[in-house]
């Protein structure tokens, strides 16, 4: 056995057995251990980003860790910007990242770097594995932390000589930490405050909104308290028998709209709202000025359990409001657009689908009418660095591979990650992918207004628009090995949608809107 062995030995005794990669030379022991374990499923993806944004839609349906395996720091540095939407999601994750040997790192090779200061930021811990005896502890150790609470990626860096040196022993056993009760003292002075309060509203996020917490939640609206959830959050149970809670808006003086007249705002496991983004002479804390705040229970803490408890302190009743079934009538006819998309998705998403939402400005379009669809999950954007919805749907499939999986994304987005098709193809996932194709990044000339900038001109434009030359998105599809169709009316779109809800394996559909 050498360190690589032993990496991956104690990866597998704690029940890590997938792993997307893009490795490279000082990753091949690594490489070459996977042989002797079998467990352990190795999916190459083209793009680091694409390994890292399936290890988090792996980690948020599967709630255990993938672990990536990451280049030195320049392949980290191209897999960033999921994990910075990993490390908002909370998603446990282990990235082994390679590096030059010990003795290597002082002559300052081409590719050397300073892994730990690039990788730390995205990282809730981080330790180089310097010797392979020490190869298994670290490892667990990763796996251990990657758990939080709340949880967030972690990085093991793997020098080349420790993973080819002999390490003996067996795998080591992580310890998964416990999410500690919130205190009674919050309980109680919560539920004192929401009775003397005229228009009291509680926050859900993170475990709050898991399906549980949502049962939780639907107590306190069947109480009469007002729940609301974060924008966005990682995983939430979405359609009929289901409790909805209302949205925070995006737009901050949407939010606050929506919010006037509160005076008491209490969160759980979720913190104060922010706006996205700063404007001019526009509020950065989305919370009324006259509301009172204070916390139920952290994202450390056990939010579901603290939702119990105080809907107990409440007298809430046993169990809450949901979402009847209503799908909508059709089919969706006329000119395509997101609402007639939205309409066809909601009409034929099968029962315990996974839908991941990286779809921007045409996203409302299918959430409005799915609310009422049947059952499924949702995994939203948390971080807001786009790219994330076609490798979150790697991770998914290949977390619940009897599980319908649908990614929505702008065009804008998908490109960030088309790599992922080629994943998706060669592993033969079930992940129907939806590209809305309006040719311009729409989002961005809603925000040159609103922060003040004025409308673009000829020179502005150019960095807005993507229709000079228009993507063919059918070819690109094809040409990744993904069988796909253009829809340009609601007819089609419906034909085609309920199609690949009627077939396994990936399909791809442009939206043209």
């Amino acid at each position: 056995m050498n360190g690589a062995d032993a990496l991956i030995s104690t990866l597998v005794a704690n029940h890590v057995t997938a792993c997307f990669a893009n490795p490279g030379t000082s990753e091949m022991q690594f490489v070459a251990a996977l042989d002797g374990k079998p467990e352990m499923r190795p999916v190459l993806c083209l793009f680091e980003g694409v390994a890292t944004g399936a290890a988090d839609g792996y980690g948020r349906i599967a709630e255990k860790p993938a672990c990536t395996l990451l280049h030195l720091g320049p392949g980290y540095g191209n897999g960033l910007a999921n994990l910075h939407n990993a490390r908002r999601a909370y998603t446990p994750i282990v990235n082994v990242v390679g590096d030059h040997a010990t003795y290597h790192r002082q002559y300052d090779a081409p590719l050397n770097s300073d892994i730990e200061a690039i990788v730390s930021p995205n990282s809730i811990w981080v330790k180089s594995a310097d010797t392979p005896e020490s190869v298994a502890g670290l490892t667990a150790e990763a796996v251990a932390a990657s758990f939080g609470p709340p949880g967030g990626p972690v990085s093991l860096i793997l020098p080349a000589d420790s993973a080819w040196l002999p390490a003996a022993g067996q795998p080591v056993m992580a310890q998964r930490p416990v999410r500690p009760a919130p205190a009674g003292q919050a309980v109680d002075g919560a539920a004192r405050a929401i009775r003397e309060a005229s228009k009291p509203v509680v926050l859900i996020g993170g475990q709050a909104c898991s399906a549980e917490g949502l049962k939780q939640a639907a107590r306190l609206s069947a109480a009469g308290v007002t729940v609301f959830s974060d924008t966005f959050v990682a995983r939430q149970m979405r359609g009929a028998g289901h409790y909805a809670p209302r949205r925070m808006q995006y737009f901050g003086e949407m939010a606050l709209q929506e919010l006037d007249g509160v005076d008491l705002m209490v969160f759980a496991g979720t913190t104060q709202p922010v706006a996205f983004f700063a404007y001019p002479n526009r509020p950065s804390v989305l919370v009324p000025d006259s509301a009172r705040t204070l916390s139920l229970a952290s994202r450390e803490e056990d939010a579901v359990a603290g939702l119990a408890a105080l809907g107990d302190a409440l007298g809430a009743p046993a169990e809450g409001p949901v979402q009847p079934l209503k799908l909508p009538d059709g089919p969706a006819s006329g000119p395509l657009s997101p609402q007639l998309a939205g309409i066809a998705i909601a009409r034929h998403l099968p029962e315990n689908a996974i839908v991941c939402d990286d779809a921007v400005t045409s996203g409302g379009g299918v959430a409005a009418p799915a609310m009422t669809a049947r059952p499924h999950d949702v995994l939203a954007l948390t971080g807001g660095a786009i790219g994330a919805g076609l490798p979150l749907a790697i991770g998914a499939a290949v977390a619940a591979p009897d599980r319908k999986v649908v990614s929505l994304n702008g065009d804008g987005a998908a490109m960030y990650t088309v790599q992922s098709l080629w994943t998706m193809a060669r592993e033969n996932l079930d992940v129907t992918c939806v590209v809305f194709a309006n040719h311009t990044y729409r989002i961005l000339n809603i925000e040159m207004t609103r922060t003040g900038a004025g409308q673009a001109g000829p020179s502005a434009a150019k960095l807005l628009d993507l229709g000079d030359p228009k993507i063919d998105w059918v070819s690109v599809a094809q040409g990744l090995g993904v069988q796909a169709v253009r829809c340009t009316t609601g007819e089609e779109f419906e034909r085609a949608f309920e199609g690949a809800m009627a077939q396994r394996g990936p399909f791809f559909i442009e939206a043209a809107i």
